[in-house]
């Protein structure tokens, strides 16, 4: 049953409003405690069998722990750095701003430990822990603003600790309302799980459809002939396979790799961020930040962006996505991307752009990248890649065909993803309600 609790009264903070009259506002220092995470170097990586498990942003997905992307150290963690049940890792720092703020329940007792960008928030032993949790996640989303800015995004152990958060001192109370939420954000998770899995669906079949018409063309009755690369397969038998490097009208290259000074305005500094959120366009809110004139014009001795230039992430977790440069707006770009320049008596910019999205060009950059702290490709390595290349025409006639078909799935998939918006703003906004005494839980 939900309704309303009898009487309230003005909380004195302007995001909370009213709470239940018997209710309080702490600050969250007042309710736990909070450690940050150390840093490690590539030398304490190590296998499972002989290190801890360090938990990082990526091990965090809709409030919950994943380990889809584990990382193992050698090394010896004070006591205070390992994580027990009941703890709230929370992501931060991280390049991106969408990632700080970023929390998990620790639902299980497990031997692990956090990195440097990550810190645990312990909660006192009077409080039902998954409650505060809840109220954590709220607290830190009505916050974002003050965490992220154009040249840093972090949320640091002071910033955390002077929130103020609404709380009830009464134990039973919290073990209702996490119950209670646990119970309908779990419906919603459900919702939303469905709705990403027909998105995962939906970007399989983009994918197969783009390396059908890239490896096979769109005449089904022409002959073929071997490749002979394993993961194109056969080709049009007047197609050639060659390296990537002889498609293009110079070697590849990349952006500065020093660290610039980032500004609130100026020059927009693109990283690999920008093209993994930008679906094959450069995405300039997911940009690095604002570089000076003086730097740019240091950065333009070695690369200046082009329209159809096309950009890999040769570093990191999203190594391998692509955009194209579609705007000639003033910009640069920094080390994690490889560029791509066509020489287009051979290779039309869109054509390529299609083929290293194809499943062959894609299992090629996976054979070949290396690791150490994260995955890597080296640029003379890209260009020592197969690509297949039809005549001019048949490119172009491609092109135009997977403009059309991915432009079709890539709506469908839009609608898919706003549903999961939808839900996930359902789900912030009752778990708002429920925290702050809006909406009473018996």
């Amino acid at each position: 049953m939900e309704n309303r609790y009898d009487k309230y009264k003005d909380s004195g903070i302007a995001w909370i409003g009213e709470i239940p009259e018997h209710w309080e506002v702490r600050r969250l220092k007042h309710l736990g405690k909070n450690y940050n995470g150390l840093t490690y170097s590539p030398n304490d990586i190590c296998g499972s069998e002989d290190g801890i498990l360090v938990l990082r942003s990526s091990n965090i997905k809709d409030n919950k722990l994943c380990f889809d992307d584990n990382v193992y150290v050698k090394k010896e963690i004070p006591q205070k750095l390992i994580v027990n049940k009941g703890d709230i890792l929370i992501c931060s720092r991280n390049g991106s701003a969408e990632l700080i703020g970023k929390a998990a329940f620790i639902e299980l007792q497990m031997v692990a430990t956090f990195g440097a960008f990550m810190m645990i928030f312990k909660g006192t032993s009077n409080i039902y822990h998954k409650y505060l949790f809840y109220i954590v996640t709220s607290c830190i989303s009505q916050y974002k603003w003050l965490f992220t800015t154009a040249t840093i995004n972090q949320l640091t152990s002071s910033m955390l600790g002077e929130i103020f958060a609404p709380f009830i001192n009464n134990n039973l109370e919290q073990k209702s309302i996490a119950t209670y939420l646990d119970q309908k954000c779990g419906e919603i998770d459900e919702l939303i799980t469905l709705q990403e899995e027909m998105i995962t669906k939906l970007q399989s079949y983009k994918q197969s459809v783009i390396t059908e018409a890239v490896t096979k063309g769109l005449d089904k009755n022409v002959p073929l002939k071997d490749s002979g690369i394993e993961w194109i397969g056969e080709i049009p038998e007047h197609w050639e396979a060659s390296k990537t490097l002889f498609s293009l009208s110079m070697p590849i290259t990349d952006g500065p790799h020093t660290t610039p000074e980032l500004f609130e305005t100026g020059i927009p500094f693109v990283s690999a961020e920008a093209v993994s959120f930008g679906n094959g366009r450069i995405d300039f809110s997911h940009i690095r930040g604002y570089i000076s004139e003086n730097f740019y014009q240091e950065c333009c001795k070695k690369y200046i962006p082009q329209i159809d230039d096309i950009y890999m992430i040769k570093s990191g977790a999203t190594t391998g996505r692509v955009a194209i440069v579609d705007t000639d707006i003033k910009f640069t770009i920094w080390s994690p991307l490889a560029v791509f320049r066509c020489n287009k008596e051979r290779m039309l910019p869109r054509f390529l752009f299609y083929q290293l999205q194809s499943n062959g060009y894609q299992k090629q950059i996976e054979l070949n990248w290396s690791y150490g702290t994260q995955q890597n490709i080296g640029m003379r390595t890209l260009e020592k890649l197969i690509l297949s290349v039809p005549p001019l025409s048949e490119q172009q006639s491609i092109a135009d065909y997977l403009d059309q078909k991915c432009c079709e799935i890539d709506e469908l998939i839009s609608i898919k993803q706003q549903k999961i918006e939808k839900l996930k703003d359902y789900k912030k906004s009752l778990i708002f309600e429920c925290v702050t005494g809006k909406r009473k839980v018996s």
